[in-house]
């Protein structure tokens, strides 16, 4: 097998996993905070807004099964890549939009993808989303991973809350 991580923040890590969890070639989907200042941040940290993490998600997958293009594809069809301020209930910093890229090949794959989705906007709106070089990821807390295999009915609430936003 041939790995690769890519990491996407696009709101609360919650509602991030089980879009990407349910492929072939996807081995793993890990919630987690990236590109603030604060080392080893808690989640109570990163809520609050004020060490400059995003929440992520790391995935690995198998490059030989899944692409690069076919993950930014699921990734821009959860968020709304047009709002500056989080995504859907979720406001604040820690809940923005992001693609941390790990090389180049991902950095020219992911501008070229934003330069495309923003010829099919609609007149006078325009993708934010950051790309953004790799910084440190920190797995978030044990009760994170998984959430909506271990908390069906909040996880099911969140996304009827996004759709409900969208």
């Amino acid at each position: 097998m041939n790995m690769n991580k890519a990491y996407f923040a696009g709101g609360c890590f919650w509602c991030m996993v089980k879009p990407f969890d349910q492929y072939e070639g996807i081995d793993k989907v890990t919630s987690g905070y990236m590109g603030g200042t604060t080392e080893n941040p808690t989640y109570e940290e990163v809520k609050k807004g004020d060490t400059g993490h995003y929440e992520v998600v790391e995935i690995q997958y198998d490059v030989a099964l899944f692409s690069y293009n076919r993950l930014l594809e699921i990734y821009f069809a959860i968020i709304d890549p047009t709002d500056a301020h989080g995504q859907f209930q979720d406001r604040g910093t820690q809940y923005e939009t992001a693609i941390f890229y790990t090389n180049d090949d991902q950095k020219k794959l992911a501008e070229q993808y934003i330069e495309q989705l923003n010829k099919e906007l609609p007149e006078g709106k325009s993708v934010v989303t950051k790309l953004l070089p790799y910084k440190p990821f920190y797995k978030a807390e044990d009760y994170h991973q998984d959430f909506y295999k271990k908390n069906p009915e909040r996880y099911q609430e969140e996304q009827t809350i996004r759709q409900s936003l969208k």
